[in-house]
C-alpha cells in the first residue's frame, strides 16, 4: 500500500521532527522550504503583534496608574481643609468673654437704733467685657472693660461709670516667667478672690474695705514653679489702681508668693508705695503706704464633696496718710467656707472683722458676715439667695456700708438673690 505525501505532511513532519523517506523528502523539497518560509514569516509576524500589544498594554498600565495617582492626590486636595483667610485666621486667635454681676434685694439701715429708710431693687454691680488675642505663641494681649452702677469722680455718669480695667501686652518666655505691661491684675486681691470663690457675690476684705485693688498700671511678672506648687508675682505700678492712672514720680512695689498643695493654699504678699499720690503738683504730700497680706485654705474635694475653707489676714501702715497726720495703722481679717453637698447646689457662708485707724480713732471697727445658698443651673450661671449683714462703731464706712460718719452704732442688713452669668 503506497502513501501520497503531500507538501503539507512533509512539512509538518519536518515541523515535528519525523523521519521521513529519503525519496519523499527529495521530491517535495521546495514545497516544504516554501511552507516552512512562510510559517517562520507567520510567526515572526505573531511574535511581532504580541510584541506590539505588550507594549500598547505596558502604556496603558502605566496611563492607567498616572491617572490613579493624580486621582489619589486629587481626593487627598479635596479632603485638606482649605487655608483659612487671614481675616478668619485673626478671628480664631481672638476671644470675647463677659461677664455680670447683678442682685435684687432689700437693704434695711439703723444708725443709734434709728431705722433709715429702706432701699431695693434691681442693681447691677459689674459688667466685665474683654477681649483676648494671641499673637504667636509668645505674644498676646487683653483689653477688659469694666461698667459700673456708681458715678466718677465729676459725678457725670451715674448709673455708667465706664472704666479700663485690663489694657496689657503679655510675653509668656516660660512658665516660670510671664510678663505683662499696662493695666494686670495686681498680685494680691485676684489670687484671694479666686481661692474664696465668690467674687460675683462680694469683694474680698482687702478690696472690700479699700486696702487694695484687683488691677493697676505697671509692669507685671509672674509665673508658676515646681509643677505649679509655686507660684509667684511682683508688680511695680503707679499705684492709683485702674480707675485713677497717673503718671507718679515714684513707682509701688507689690509682691505675692503662693504654695499649693493636694489641696492646701498658703500665701503671702506685701506692699509699700504712695498709692498714686506722689504726683507733680500735689499740694498734698502723703506717707510711704505699707501692707502685709497672709492667707491659709483648703480647697479640693472631700469625700467626692467639693470643700471650700480659708481665711486672710492684713495689716497696712499709713494706708493713705498725709505726712501732715499722725501715723496710722489698720488690721483686719476674714474667714470664710462653702461646701456643694448636692451637684450644682452649694452652701457658704463669711466673716469680716476690720479697725481701720486702730492708732487715731481706735474705738472705730466694723463686721461683716453673709450666708447664703447657691444654684448654678448651668456653668455660665450661678444664683444665690444670700443674707448679708454690716455692722460699725463710731462712724465705721466700708464696702457697702457708707452711711454717715457721725453715729456711734450703725447696722445694715441686706437680703435678697445675687448672682452672675458669664460667657
Amino acid at each position: 500500500m503506497k502513501m501520497k505525501l503531500t507538501a503539507s505532511t512533509v512539512a509538518m513532519a519536518a515541523t515535528l521532527g519525523w523521519a521521513l523517506p529519503a525519496s519523499a523528502q527529495t521530491a517535495d523539497s521546495a514545497a516544504v522550504q516554501q511552507q516552512l518560509a512562510e510559517m517562520r514569516a507567520q510567526m515572526e509576524a505573531m511574535a511581532a503583534r504580541i510584541n506590539t500589544l505588550q507594549s500598547q498594554l505596558d502604556q496603558q498600565n502605566a496611563t492607567s496608574q498616572a491617572a490613579a495617582a493624580k486621582a489619589d492626590k486629587a481626593l487627598a486636595a479635596a479632603e485638606k481643609p482649605a487655608a483659612t483667610p487671614k481675616a478668619l485666621a485673626w478671628a480664631e486667635d481672638t476671644k470675647i468673654s463677659g461677664r455680670m454681676y447683678y442682685n435684687i434685694s432689700n437693704v434695711s439701715t439703723k444708725y443709734d437704733g434709728v431705722k433709715s429708710q429702706d432701699q431695693g431693687g434691681f442693681q447691677i454691680k459689674r459688667f466685665y467685657i474683654g477681649v483676648d488675642h494671641k499673637f504667636d505663641g509668645t505674644f498676646s494681649g487683653n483689653v477688659t472693660m469694666d461698667i459700673d452702677n456708681v458715678a466718677n469722680s465729676s459725678g457725670k455718669n451715674v448709673g455708667k461709670g465706664f472704666y479700663v480695667k485690663k489694657a496689657y501686652l503679655e510675653a509668656k518666655l516660660d512658665p516660670a516667667l510671664k510678663l505683662r505691661l499696662g493695666a494686670a491684675d495686681t498680685p494680691w486681691v485676684p489670687y484671694a478672690e479666686g481661692i474664696y470663690g465668690y467674687r460675683h457675690l462680694e469683694k474680698e476684705a482687702v478690696d472690700l474695705f479699700g486696702f487694695g485693688t484687683s488691677s493697676d498700671w505697671g509692669v507685671h511678672a509672674m509665673g508658676d514653679i515646681a509643677d505649679g506648687m509655686v507660684s509667684y508675682q511682683v508688680s511695680a505700678m503707679d499705684g492709683g489702681g485702674y480707675r485713677d492712672p497717673k503718671f507718679t514720680n515714684t513707682v509701688d512695689i507689690e509682691g505675692r508668693l503662693a504654695f499649693k498643695y493636694k489641696g492646701f493654699n498658703a500665701g503671702v504678699g506685701a506692699y509699700t508705695g504712695k498709692l498714686g499720690n506722689d504726683v507733680d503738683g500735689a499740694t498734698d504730700k502723703y506717707r510711704t503706704s505699707t501692707r502685709f497680706n497672709a492667707l491659709l485654705a483648703y480647697k479640693d474635694k472631700v469625700g467626692g464633696m467639693p470643700v471650700t475653707v480659708g481665711g486672710e489676714y492684713f495689716t497696712a501702715k499709713n494706708w493713705k496718710v498725709k505726712t501732715t497726720s499722725a501715723s496710722d495703722k489698720a488690721e483686719g481679717y476674714s474667714v470664710f467656707a462653702s461646701l456643694a453637698p448636692v451637684e450644682k447646689w452649694s452652701v457658704f457662708g463669711r466673716y469680716d472683722w476690720v479697725k481701720p485707724n486702730k492708732d487715731t480713732d481706735p474705738t472705730k471697727k466694723g463686721n461683716y458676715f453673709n450666708v447664703g445658698v447657691q444654684y448654678s443651673p448651668a456653668k455660665i450661671v450661678d444664683l444665690a439667695l444670700m443674707y448679708k449683714h454690716y455692722s460699725g462703731d463710731n462712724g465705721f464706712t466700708g464696702g457697702d456700708f457708707t452711711g454717715s460718719k457721725t453715729y456711734v452704732d450703725g447696722k445694715q442688713d441686706e437680703f435678697g438673690l445675687f448672682g452672675q452669668f458669664r460667657f
